[in-house]
């Protein structure tokens, strides 16, 4: 099977330690817009040789609002919790809104 790359509208990297993270706004055939994020950390195998580990996420223009919102809850609660604003939960505690899914298990 071909891939077929989509036309990039816009890019934007941001570079974070020893991370960059990479936000691509891209075009599909009927020129509807998504964005991708990618990020990429620079390992050093055995013999010293650089490499890059990458992971993309695909994000599409209906789930924007959500994702942003959720984002954005949760770097707050990052944020009030460092600050002393709120105590920090235990795993156990923690309680997520509307589903419930241990990412390590999938």
């Amino acid at each position: 099977m071909e891939t077929i790359d989509r036309e990039e509208i816009y890019s934007k990297a941001v570079r974070a330690g020893k991370r960059t993270y990479f936000f691509d706004v891209k075009a599909t055939r009927n020129n509807d817009y998504y964005l991708t994020i990618t990020e990429s950390k620079k390992k050093f195998d055995d013999n010293g040789t650089q490499n890059f580990e990458k992971h993309k996420i695909f994000l599409y223009k209906e789930d924007f609002e959500k994702f942003s919102e959720g984002l954005e809850d949760a770097v707050a609660y990052i944020k009030a919790v460092l600050g002393g604003e709120i105590p920090a939960q235990s795993q156990s505690e923690h309680k997520r809104n509307d589903f419930d899914v241990d990412f390590d298990q999938i």
